[in-house]
């Protein structure tokens, strides 16, 4: 049976599949995101590399401090993986449904990837705040509550929602880039003759994506680093606030290689990384297939 015929899985199927990949990525990477955030921080020239900054970190504040805020993305991966590809399933058939197309074209799938980024961001961002406001070097919050509860007291509820915006364009251009890519590459790879084929050709084409994404959304995650880790102060307008403007700013006054600052961590974590998400949620969805049956499989 072509793979165009098979019946959707549920939304379950999807929401689990999705879950259970970001856990597996995240565990996996985790340290690569602490250095990066403490890279993209780091304001006019960086003085350490990624291999510096490792070196750094365990030596003036021990091992433990990668890990420190691994709560906040480790609670929010289940919701947020499942949320990114049951977007992209619900905008992918919608977008099928519009056009009158009967597959997916590559057009189609970065407007998809565009789609679900932005649907995913919504759920994101007061996750991404405490986890920027914990990997910090100069936090002092006692956990994810204790910076949750000073958050509300100085800003209100709306203030966990301080980067909204910056995350919402570094999703767009992720999911844009990584989904679009995707599609490109799986056209060029050989055909898989057997699961296990297909589950290297799932690597591959999703490390390449992982790979254009983060090329596409490093700027958009330096300024998000930038407005989500600065202190607010009362009737001040923070230096970075917006997204546009704060690019700007930092390529003026750090220039242009400051835009890309913890790519080499975040590129580290998220090609591969990337490949083990599509890795994982392929040969997941293959189990649910086979555990339901026709007409699944």
């Amino acid at each position: 049976m072509a793979s165009e015929q098979k019946k959707p899985l549920p939304f379950v199927a999807n929401f689990a599949a999705g879950a259970i990949a970001g856990v597996s990525e995240i565990l996996t990477f985790y340290p690569l995101d602490v250095v990066k955030t403490r890279m993209q921080l780091e304001t006019g020239k960086t003085s350490h590399g990624l291999v510096g900054s490792f070196r750094t970190i365990i030596r003036e504040e021990g091992v433990g401090r990668l890990y420190r805020g691994l709560v906040p993305p480790l609670l929010l991966e289940a919701p947020k993986r499942a949320v990114k590809f049951a977007a992209n399933d619900f905008w992918g058939q919608t977008y099928l449904n519009l056009t009158g197309e009967t597959k997916m074209t590559q057009n189609l799938s970065v407007l998809t990837g565009c789609s679900a980024g932005a649907t995913e961001s919504f759920v994101v961002v007061p996750f991404e705040l405490v986890k920027i406001k914990l990997q910090d070097k100069t936090s002092t919050f006692k956990g994810p509550m204790d910076v949750v509860k000073q958050v509300i007291k100085k800003d209100g509820l709306l203030g966990l929602y301080v980067g909204m915006e910056s995350t919402f364009w570094r999703h767009v251009w992720w999911n844009g880039g990584y989904f679009g890519c995707i599609f490109q590459v799986r056209t060029l790879l050989p055909k898989a003759e057997t699961q296990q084929a297909q589950l290297m050709n799932n690597f591959i084409s999703g490390a390449i994506g992982g790979f254009a994404g983060t090329l596409l959304n490093t700027p958009f995650d330096v300024v998000k680093s930038r407005i989500q880790g600065t202190t607010r102060v009362p009737g001040v307008v923070p230096k970075y606030n917006w997204t546009y403007p704060a690019l700007v700013t930092i390529f003026r006054e750090e220039g242009p290689a400051a835009l890309y600052k913890g790519f080499v961590p975040k590129v580290l974590r998220l090609a591969p990384g990337g490949g083990v998400l599509l890795l994982v949620v392929e040969f997941t969805l293959g189990v649910f297939r086979k555990a339901l049956g026709p007409p699944y499989i």
